[in-house]
Order: C-alpha cells, then sequence, then structure tokens
C-alpha cells in the first residue's frame, strides 16, 4: 500500500476525557509502531480528516515521523471549518497540523451543510487510498462504523485492504512501554 486514511475513534469514545491523558501516549506509539512497518513496506502517504481524536494525534505522530522517513501527510476534511465546533486546545492543534501537512485541501469549498458530506468524504477516501488503518475494537467502532462498512466493501471487491490497532495491541503496547520505564 502506498497511500493510506488512518482514522480512529473519538477522545470520548475512548473516554478520555483531556488532552494530558497518559493513554494518549500509550495509542500514539502504536500508531507509530503501525506506521512505521508501513512505510518499510512502502508506504508514502498518509491522507485523513484530521477528526479529534485518533486521525489528530496520528498526524502529529505522521510529523514527527517526517524527521526520519520519506512519509507525507494529507489533510482533506470534509468541508470548511471542521474544527469550529471542537474546544479551543484541539482547534489550535488542528491548525498547526493543516499548516505542517504537505497538502490540505477540504472537499467541499463551504461549511457544514448536511451529512452527504461526510458520506462522500468516506467514499472519497476510499477511492484515493489503497486501504485503511483502523484504530478501534472491531466489535464497536462507534463514530468510525460507517468509514468501516464502506472500506470492507472495497475488500469485497477486491481492491482494498484494512489494518486495524485493536485494544489487544494496545495493551501489548502499553505493557512494553511499562516494561522500558
Amino acid at each position: 500500500m502506498k497511500t493510506i486514511t488512518l482514522t480512529g475513534n473519538r477522545p470520548w469514545e475512548l473516554a478520555i476525557q483531556h488532552p494530558e491523558d497518559k493513554r494518549i501516549a500509550i495509542i500514539k506509539e502504536a500508531i507509530r509502531r503501525k506506521l512505521i512497518s508501513m512505510i518499510d513496506n512502502g508506504l508514502e502517504w498518509v491522507i485523513m480528516t484530521g477528526q479529534i481524536g485518533v486521525e489528530l494525534w496520528a498526524a502529529e505522530i505522521i510529523l514527527d515521523l517526517k524527521e526520519s522517513y520519506p512519509i507525507k501527510l494529507g489533510i482533506f476534511p470534509p468541508f470548511l471549518e471542521y474544527e469550529s465546533r471542537w474546544p479551543d486546545f484541539y482547534q489550535a492543534k488542528f491548525q498547526e497540523i493543516i499548516e505542517a501537512s504537505d497538502f490540505y485541501q477540504p472537499l467541499y469549498p463551504k461549511t457544514y451543510e448536511g451529512p452527504y458530506q461526510l458520506k462522500n468524504k468516506d467514499n472519497w477516501l476510499i477511492d484515493k487510498t489503497d486501504g485503511a488503518c483502523i484504530l478501534g475494537d472491531e466489535e464497536y467502532l462507534g463514530s468510525v462504523t460507517f468509514f468501516a462498512e464502506k472500506a470492507k466493501k472495497a475488500v469485497e471487491a477486491g481492491n482494498y485492504e484494512i489494518l486495524f490497532i485493536t485494544p489487544f495491541d494496545l495493551e501489548d503496547v502499553a505493557r512494553e512501554m511499562a516494561e522500558e520505564n
């Protein structure tokens, strides 16, 4: 896979209430490990919306990896002012990410108009990528459910791949991080 999208749950779906939660470091490390493995196997681009939660944390990791690896980041929010209702901290983080990304372009050059923008965003991401990396519990994907269902149909069509970072993966990373400290 040369181009993927990476997505996952929002903070509240992971019971993360504030940006200093220690579990975020575990999530970021799991993402970092998965991405390095994928880069070593030919990954060149990660594209995403930059959604609050897993996507925003992944974008931070990708920007860090760019210092040592040939990886690029594209941010494609579904509409203008996508982040306008987020808490201030996350709005500021989103602005930092889009300024440092290799490419930024809202899919619709208008503010939110309706759910069709989100539905079309999922289709666009699948059409533009070779696969997806989803951080979440395959049994309960929460806000990622609609995307995952569409991605699974692309897998069935034979032209798409899905990789998961599961709760078990996160437990392994947490255990390894604890052993290192």
